[in-house]
């Protein structure tokens, strides 16, 4: 994989993904560590000054108040990452620490913090040798960003706590700086407040949300599309007039569109296309563009949300352009919270409507002449009634984490800080409804594709590959089987993007946001 330049003005949501999910390096040039070390001598020249400066000079947060003295100021910022290295929890994962590493690094490159180079340089030393901080899940409010967790990985570049070495193996972060020949930083005035003051963990959730999603939401038009044939449903209310201009909303439009290319030339939905069985389909059928859609435009406004934080410089104090450093509220991580409890709402919204799908195909009162459950022998076979009830347990828990964190602040620091975003819990809780919303779909693709092959008519092309994908991994009809590795399968189809690839090779399918 090529490796990440790493520019505070260009980098991508793509290469935080590269970065974070695939392990590519990240390299600098020395027209950034130039920027770097000019920003330091701002704050070194405001370190020798008898007026005190906050975050050089003082203490924090509510201990703002106290002069600390030029002996002190070493010990101040160890003190400072140590005490802040609060979390308690399970370990979150590697991918979150290397996106939340990648977006301090970008920071810490802006010129706009006040580190030395050689923070910098030692901060992507360690993440390039796949040294992961142990960073556990729960201490972040998402003010003052991500404290906590920031904080478990500047205590990495002192020498100090626990990480994960290349192969995953848990050890002391001394032990695993020596092995890969990384000195641990002495930190200077500053350095320590830098390191831990930014919105970057929700951010790089947020980023790796906005991947995983985009890939699910082309991922739920597919097994719309699929729910459609195994139902007898009509691929006519997809029909591109009834969009624009008549309800102008583009994700809806494009949902809709990529539902007619999967429909487009199904032996399944031309055999019924005269039959009068049926006056209308259920919303679920109908309205799954408006629903799909509506995900979609949620999600368009949340990229544009990440591509803003990707460009901003998250500290505070902050090194301004003229050489001053002057505090700020910018670590507040209200638009990211907002943006990620947005995406937990639509989340759980696509899930509802994908299960309701599946329901009907397993009810002989709607399914249009399908055995019940999708059972070989009804009575003696139960089919695929317990998979939908997985499904509905699955939907249930991700409607309930769709209750907004952010609006769930909670005064800390002695009132110092007494409104917080709650950024980091809003991130926390759309990973698993989106890791919830990724099985719901592996159901109704299972489901679907059971009731396409009992139909023994020719589904689409598109279809009909995602199919033939699915039958690689997951046996079709038949008497009853331990099903949970199969939808295990199923899910992990979704999660890769086979899904959608397969559909893709036949198709062109229309995306929100871009996945590379």
């Amino acid at each position: 994989m090529e490796a990440v330049v790493l520019n505070p003005e260009t980098l991508s949501p793509a290469e935080v993904v590269a970065v974070a999910r695939f392990g590519a390096r990240v390299d600098i040039d020395q027209d950034t560590l130039r920027s770097v070390a000019d920003s330091r001598g701002a704050v070194e020249s405001l370190a020798g000054q008898d007026r005190p400066v906050y975050g050089v000079s003082t203490g924090f947060g509510a201990l703002a108040q106290r002069h600390i003295p030029q002996p002190l100021r070493a010990q101040l910022q160890k003190s400072l990452v140590r005490s802040h290295a609060a979390g308690i929890g399970r370990p979150v994962e590697t991918e979150v620490v290397r996106a939340l590493m990648l977006l301090r690094a970008k920071t810490l490159a802006s010129g706009r913090t006040g580190v030395r180079p050689q923070v910098l340089t030692t901060y992507l030393d360690i993440l390039n040798a796949g040294i992961t901080p142990v960073v556990p899940e729960h201490g972040s409010l998402g003010c003052s960003g991500d404290l906590a967790p920031l904080a478990a990985c500047a205590l990495v570049t002192m020498g100090e706590g626990e990480v994960l070495d290349s192969q995953g193996r848990s050890m002391p972060a001394a032990e695993a700086l020596a092995e890969a020949g990384i000195a641990p930083v002495e930190l200077a005035e500053k350095e320590g407040l830098a390191l831990i003051n930014g919105t970057d963990g929700m951010l790089g959730m947020l980023i790796l949300a906005l991947r995983d999603m985009e890939n699910l939401l082309t991922a739920a038009d597919i097994s719309a599309a699929m729910s459609v044939e195994a139902l007898h449903g009509t691929d006519q209310v997809f029909l591109p007039e009834l969009f624009e201009p008549l309800r102008p909303h583009p994700g809806q439009t494009l949902s809709a569109g990529n539902m007619r290319a999967l429909l487009r030339d199904s032996g399944i939905v031309a055999s019924h296309r005269d039959s009068d069985h049926l006056v209308q389909d259920a919303y679920s059928l109908r309205c799954a563009p408006q629903v799909n859609g509506a995900a979609r435009d949620a999600l368009e406004y949340a990229y544009q949300v990440a591509r803003r934080e990707l460009r901003a410089a998250i500290d505070n104090p902050v090194v301004l352009d003229s050489g001053g450093v002057s505090s700020n509220g910018n670590f507040h991580g209200a638009p990211l919270a907002h943006a990620l409890d947005f995406l937990a709402i639509v989340t759980a919204d696509v899930a509802s409507i994908a299960e309701r799908r599946t329901d009907r195909l397993m009810d002989t009162s709607r399914n249009q002449g399908l055995p019940p459950f999708l059972a070989d022998d009804p009575g003696v076979d139960s089919g695929m009634m317990i998979a939908h009830y997985t499904q509905a347990a699955l939907v249930s828990e991700t409607k309930r984490l769709a209750a907004p964190a952010s609006v769930d602040s909670i005064p800390s620091s002695a009132m110092q800080e007494d409104h917080v975003a709650m950024g980091w819990s809003a991130a926390r809780k759309l990973r698993q409804a989106l890791e919830n919303l990724t099985a719901v779909l592996g159901v109704e693709i299972c489901a679907a594709a059971r009731g396409i092959d009992l139909r023994q008519v020719a589904p689409s092309p598109a279809t009909g590959a995602v199919l033939e994908t699915l039958r690689t991994r997951v046996p079709g009809p038949g008497a009853d089987r331990f099903l949970a590795p199969e939808l295990a399968e199923a899910a992990e189809l979704v999660a890769s993007g086979s899904v959608v690839a397969a559909a893709g090779s036949v198709v062109e399918l229309s995306h929100t946001v871009p996945l590379d």
